[in-house]
């Protein structure tokens, strides 16, 4: 069954403490060709009948999401179950 897919990001102007923290243990790792390090959440929406996206951004814009300070992007991701037995 397709499934919706929400991802939220900080906007570029808001500081990304989680994100800055790894990529300044990178190099502790011997990883030093990383310019920078964002973290955001990724959501699963999975609707009883055909996946709704305009549903899924109205989800994302009141609940998932802060407007203010998070960009959020909706999109449908087959699934990958059944792809994998064809």
């Amino acid at each position: 069954m397709p499934r919706v897919v929400v991802d939220v990001m900080l906007k570029p102007e808001i500081l990304d403490p989680q994100g800055q923290a790894v990529a300044n243990a990178l190099p502790r790792l011997g990883v030093s060709d990383v310019a920078s390090v964002r973290i955001g959440r990724r959501i699963e929406i999975e609707f009883t009948g055909e996946p709704d996206l305009d549903r899924a951004r109205e989800i994302a814009d009141k609940l998932l999401a802060n407007p203010v300070i998070e960009d959020f992007t909706v999109r449908v991701e087959a699934d990958e179950t059944a792809d994998a037995h064809s």
